[in-house]
């Protein structure tokens, strides 16, 4: 009861006080605390993903980090205290599995790219299929499955690196059905709801590079 009462303690600060040192406190405690699971069914947010709603209060008794491997099964993100004119804290799906597989919500990183790429000609390059602790296999199909149900019959991805330590995930644009420019940025945009906010998304052509791997 005592890490609920501390989580109750970092919710009750004002917009003011919300600063990125709260957030580091909220992230660090929450997974410690429980909350209370406002719908067992997950719920459509505004921007049309599924989540859990739950609620934080001193007659809590759901753990959080049973919740918290529950969605990384599944899928769907967690909102905390929606009932509130603002909800305390928004989780995506990727930042949920992250946890499960590192232990943080937020990683670190020094870049973060969406969008399109064009590669330099003459530039060393290496490329690969995502390592299972990179991109779990239960992740790869959760995204496989969203996609298929956009009508992605068979996605395909192959991870870049052109600097030690630093990874793009790329989508092949044939795979995905050879999209107009004009949609790169909101299909980048959905598909990183599924990932860490350290990671960089890319959508590339296949042409002139090595074999793409099905997600």
């Amino acid at each position: 009861m005592a890490v609920n009462l501390n989580l109750d303690k970092i919710l009750s600060r004002t917009e003011e006080f919300r600063t990125p040192q709260w957030e580091q406190d909220f992230l660090a405690s929450f997974p410690d605390s429980m909350v209370t699971i406002e719908n067992e069914i997950p719920q459509p947010g505004p921007d049309g993903w599924p989540y859990l709603m739950v609620k934080s209060g001193a007659h809590a008794t759901e753990p959080v980090y049973k919740i918290l491997h529950w969605l990384s099964e599944r899928g769907v993100g967690l909102v905390v205290n929606v009932h509130k004119p603002v909800p305390d804290y928004v989780f995506n799906y990727g930042m949920i599995w992250n946890w499960k597989e590192t232990g943080q919500f937020i990683t670190p990183s020094k870049t973060v790219t969406t969008g399109a790429v064009h590669i330099e000609s003459g530039k060393k390059i290496h490329f690969g299929e995502p390592n299972p602790s990179y991109l779990p296999p239960g992740v790869r199909k959760i995204m496989a499955e969203f996609l298929r149900d956009q009508g992605v019959r068979d996605p395909k991805i192959l991870v870049l690196s052109h600097e030690e330590g630093l990874y793009d995930l790329c989508f092949s644009l044939e795979s995905l059905g050879s999209p107009p420019s004009l949609e790169h940025k909101g299909i980048a945009e959905a598909l990183g709801w599924f990932l860490p906010q350290h990671y960089s998304l890319m959508l590339i052509s296949e042409k002139g590079l090595p074999h793409f791997y099905s997600l």
